[in-house]
């Protein structure tokens, strides 16, 4: 029905601006409408694909998880912008444009952290995440439970706004990339303490060697948060006569060899 009132009305005008009306009414009914996408995601160094990456439209705050094949089909509008997210990875975003495929490439937090020379001008951990609480703000406000009860004048009451955020799938949404941007803000910190620099000065390894030493004695988050400078250098010491007597007794089997399929 809309479109047959459309064509009639286009019909009957005679005047410039109520054609341009029409054209402008037309073009943003067209631009709205949802479109059939598909993509993948590639780990930027690798370039080997990435599963169980979430995928989430800023928009309508709903998302996804791709596949095993690291790909992932939705429905969007033009303009949307949609982010990826991944335990350990820098999170990445990307508009949907003209063409139907959308392309991640994911950076590793840990490699890339541990590249980088700490100097005063490298912002911290703590300065990233705040960035990215500021970035994403509107997720922290969908994602937030808050106060259950709330206090007025007329006495305590359930707070609605609450109870919506807490059980709505856009809450939980909300929640699920919070929890994303939070680990990786732990991964981080763990990078930013625990640096290849320190390592060599502590263990005198340096090249490959210095590399597998400080993946497979890699400290967790909650003795980084507690550990002193005393504590974490005799921690890399300990763990390096283990590593000296048996180099490989905590070292990860390699990952599967991918090739990047062109997607059709």
């Amino acid at each position: 029905m809309p479109n047959i009132f459309l064509a009639y009305f286009y019909l009957h005008l005679k005047k410039p601006l109520s054609i341009l009306i029409l054209i402008l009414i037309t073009a943003i009914k067209l631009f709205a409408q949802d479109k059939p996408i598909q993509g993948i995601v590639f780990d930027k160094d690798s370039k080997q694909r990435i599963t169980r990456v979430y995928i989430f439209n800023t928009r309508t705050s709903k998302g996804l998880y791709n596949n095993i094949k690291g790909e992932f089909k939705n429905t969007a509008q033009k303009g949307d912008v949609l982010v990826a997210a991944l335990q350990g990875y820098a999170v990445d975003t990307a508009s949907v444009g003209a063409s139907n495929t959308i392309i991640f490439y994911l950076k590793r937090m840990s490699i890339m952290l541990r590249e980088v020379t700490v100097t005063d001008t490298t912002k911290t951990p703590k300065e990233k995440l705040t960035e990215n609480k500021k970035a994403y703000k509107d997720i922290y406000v969908k994602g937030n439970t808050g106060d259950m009860l709330h206090i007025g004048q007329g006495g305590v009451g359930l707070s609605i706004t609450s109870i919506y955020n807490l059980l709505s799938k856009q809450g939980r949404n909300a929640r699920r990339l919070q929890e994303i941007i939070e680990q990786d803000y732990k991964e981080s910190l763990i990078d930013y303490k625990y640096s290849k620099n320190l390592a060599n000065s502590v263990t005198g390894l340096t090249g490959d060697r210095l590399t597998d030493f400080v993946q497979q004695y890699r400290p967790s988050y909650y003795f980084i948060i507690q550990a002193n400078d005393y504590e974490l250098i005799n921690f890399i010491k300990s763990n390096f006569e283990r590593y000296i007597r048996n180099p490989g007794a905590r070292r990860l089997p390699p990952l599967p060899h991918l090739t990047i399929d062109t997607l059709k």
